[in-house]
This record gives C-alpha cells, structure tokens and sequence, in this order.
C-alpha cells in the first residue's frame, strides 16, 4: 500500500500562531511532534517511507524535508498553486501509477489527531484488503461522539461485508456541516459518521472515476503524467496545473459514485481544524480555563489563553480565546473560531501582510 499525505494547506483558522510560511500541519501543536511527524507516525510499520508521498505547496518543500528527513526527496510532491483535493490526490496517483498502475493508495490529510494508533492502522489494512479488488472506494467515518456541527456526515447503509473484524458498510449519502438541530438528530439515530476525509482506492480506478465524472481535470493530470520523469515535468506541471478544475474529492467524486464504502471507526479521532478543537487536549483549570501562560485570571471562565511569552491578566471575561504570538494578537468569542479566516482576510485587505 501506498500513502498519500495532503499537507498544503494554510492553516488560517489557527492564526496567529498559523502563519503562510509555516502553517499549522508543520506546528507542534499537541507536543513535541508536529502535524506533520505524527500523522507519518501514524503509518509507521504499515507503509515504508519509500512509498509514502507528501503533497505540498512548493514553497513548504524545505519544511516537509526538514521534518521528514526519512522521506526520499521525489516523494515530496509539490503543488504550483492550489487546487483542492481532487487535483492533489490526482497528481500523487499519476507519480504512484508509475511505479505501481494497481496500487492501493490511503489518502490521509496531514494535520489530523489520532488517539488510538493500533486501532486506526487496524481500520486502514481493513480498506486496504477491500480496496485491492479494485471494485470499490472506500472513505473512513469516524463514529460521533458529539453533535458536531464542523464537519460534514457520511450516511451509512446496508454492511457489505467484514474485514480485520470490522463490518464495512455501503455509503448511503454525503451530507454539508448540519445546524445544531440537524446535528443531534444524526447523532441520536446511529447511522450518521463523520466525514474524516480519509479515502483508500486503488489508484487504477480513482483515475477512471477522474476521467469519468472530472474529464477536464483528467484531461490536465495525463499531461501532467506524460512529463513525469522528463526534463520537462516541472514546466508542464507548472503550466497545466493553474487551470486545472477546483474541487474537492467528496464533491467531485465521492458524493457522485455508487462505488464508495465506508469503514466506521472508532480511534479517538480530531481533525483539530480550531483552537477550540485543540482546547480540548488541554487541561483545564477549575473555571473551565485551558492555560498556555503564566499571569493572573480573576473571575475568568471557559477561556484559552495562549501566551507562553507573556504574563497575562484577565477579569471578568468567559468564554474567549486569547491567543498572543509575539507580534500579533488575538482575542476572539469562542463561539466564532470557525470565522477566523475572516480575521486572516481583513488584515490582508487592510496591508498587514508582515503578521500573515
């Protein structure tokens, strides 16, 4: 099997600790590991680094080198601009299908938080057994443990079967990021997952749903494929890659296809996609206070506080985040970190891009 780890984003719900020449999948933000490390961690004795690709923007090559150093430098694949994870995916199975046009290839994003380790690479040779008949796609739904409202649901239908113990079912429906309401009802009913955008194909038919249902975008990965090799590959890349369709796998492929499985899981999973989400890897204090600083906090309720250079006072406040990096400062309702990148955009439009 082959792995695919998807490590170009920009990370702007985590400003300002998040900036665009160091974004958060290259951060350590839940020890001395970054993103980045762990989720290559994660796959350690499953899949040998010589068959692990890294899909990254180009101006991060350096970083994936540096905390990759076991990584072979051509499996660092690198993105002229983004194009969402259609395109992404379909450029690392054009590298892979020359090395391997059957392989199975896992799709894993580089930033994810995974507690149970044993039980997640159990999950992956599960799809990996299934994926080898070249039949099916498989995507990974992690089982709620809360009504989310931050993540898109996968609808499980009738099982299909069992592997490594693991009852596989077919994927009934795709559904957005519900409201509240909508959110309980999924988890009250026991059929909905959350959509953990991990996917496991084998790479020969991901091509042909590409050329299937994203013909444009599977006309640009052929050329692309072509030049892969040649002294030509980063020009081509380069040109053919700008105009290459925008779109992300789950609207473009999976929520398309009749082939597509999911496997449910159940590994202590997090996408950590807010300092809200990473709060909760926190201790907390008895007023509900996640602390990454020295200071004072008088009548100061369900607050993160990050400032590990400063000493901070805070009184009479609940419910926000302060988050101080040196240079920048934020301080947010908890409530509203999912609009962070509202934040990001106005200091772009308003010339602070030294802090960006």
């Amino acid at each position: 099997m082959y792995g695919v780890i998807l490590a170009g984003g920009t990370g702007e719900r985590f400003w300002p600790l998040s900036r665009r020449q160091r974004p958060k999948q290259f951060l350590a933000l839940l020890g001395g590991r970054t993103m980045l490390q762990l989720t290559m961690d994660k796959l350690e004795g499953l899949i040998e680094p010589a068959d692990l690709y890294v899909v990254t923007d180009a101006v991060y090559h350096s970083l994936v080198q540096a905390q990759l150093p076991d990584l072979p430098p051509e499996n660092i694949i690198c993105e002229p601009c983004g194009r969402d994870t259609a395109a992404a995916v379909g450029l690392a199975a054009e590298h892979i299908s020359r090395r391997e046009p059957q392989a199975v290839m896992a799709v894993l994003p580089a930033d994810h938080y995974v507690a149970d380790v044993e039980e997640f690479r159990r999950v992956l040779k599960a799809g990996m057994e299934v994926a080898r008949e070249g039949k099916q796609v498989l995507t990974v739904g992690i089982r709620p443990s809360r009504p989310e409202t931050g993540y898109g649901y996968i609808q499980q239908g009738e099982p299909v079967g069992e592997r490594q113990g693991i009852t596989i079912f077919k994927a009934a429906a795709f559904h957005e990021k519900p409201d509240i309401n909508k959110a309980m009802e999924y988890l009250s009913s026991g059929y909905y997952l959350w959509n953990s955008g991990m996917f496991i194909w084998r790479v020969d038919l991901l091509r042909q749903l590409i050329s299937r249902f994203l013909p444009g975008l599977n006309e640009g990965l052929t050329c692309i494929g072509h030049s892969i090799g040649t002294t030509e590959e980063a020009q081509v890349t380069a040109e053919v890659y700008r105009d290459l369709t925008r779109v992300s796998v789950d609207y473009g492929i999976m929520e398309k296809c009749d082939q597509v499985l999911v496997i449910p899981a159940s590994f202590g999973w997090d996408d950590v996609g807010s300092w809200t989400a990473l709060g909760r890897y926190g201790k907390e204090d008895r007023q509900r206070n996640v602390l990454h600083t020295r200071g004072v906090f008088l009548d100061t309720e369900n607050c993160l506080i990050h400032a590990p250079d400063r000493v901070v006072a805070t009184l009479g406040v609940k419910d926000l985040l302060i988050i101080d990096d040196g240079d920048s400062l934020l301080i947010c309702a908890k409530d509203r970190d999912q609009e962070i990148k509202k934040v990001v955009e106005a200091l772009r439009q308003a010339g602070h891009d030294e802090v960006l």
